[in-house]
């Protein structure tokens, strides 16, 4: 298990490839999920869990000014690729 930082207004790209049969969980503050469409998805707060695998799921973005973090369960370990700048 990983976990991902993101940093206020952070987004990071979902890449099927890498993230195939990903499980996460939000462990600090919010993350909101980015449809494939484009359209913002659901806010996610603490202790919600997502899977990412068939979901349309393009992008996860922290909403807020404060950090977020989400722990992220893959089968393969190191395939979670860095957040990008906003």
């Amino acid at each position: 298990m990983r976990a991902l930082t993101l940093p206020g207004g952070a987004r990071i790209t979902v890449l099927a490839a890498e993230w195939n049969d990903a499980f996460g969980v939000v462990t600090v503050g919010r993350v909101q999920l980015e449809l494939r469409d484009g359209e913002p998805g659901p806010v996610l707060g603490p202790g919600a869990g997502f899977w990412l695998r068939g979901t349309g799921v393009r992008a996860l973005r922290n909403p807020d000014g404060h950090t977020a973090t989400v722990h992220i369960a893959t089968p393969r370990a190191g395939t979670v690729t860095s957040a990008s700048a906003p």
